[in-house]
């Protein structure tokens, strides 16, 4: 059985066609079809991101709090050398 990450590429792939389409459908050129459907995806991909941190935090949080203090340094840990990076380029 695979598993749903290996699921994953092909289902993206398969969005950004069906959703290319559509655009392209409702009178976009395709060349700007692809790259707005791209970027709803994208988005997507960030907000689920952003659900799955949120849940586990709060799971760490109710289920074992003397880790959510540590948990929560690391993730603004991880933003300031993010963004660190961002502005050196």
């Amino acid at each position: 059985m695979s598993s749903p990450e290996s699921s994953l590429p092909s289902v993206r792939q398969q969005a950004l066609a069906a959703l290319t389409a559509e655009l392209a459908q409702q009178g976009h050129p395709p060349e700007y079809a692809q790259h707005m459907a791209a970027a709803v995806i994208f988005q997507a991909d960030l907000d689920l991101c952003a659900a799955q941190l949120a849940r586990v935090l709060s799971w760490l949080k109710q289920n074992h709090p003397e880790l959510y203090p540590e948990a929560v340094q690391l993730v603004d840990t991880t933003r300031e050398e993010f963004e660190r990076r961002v502005q050196n380029g």
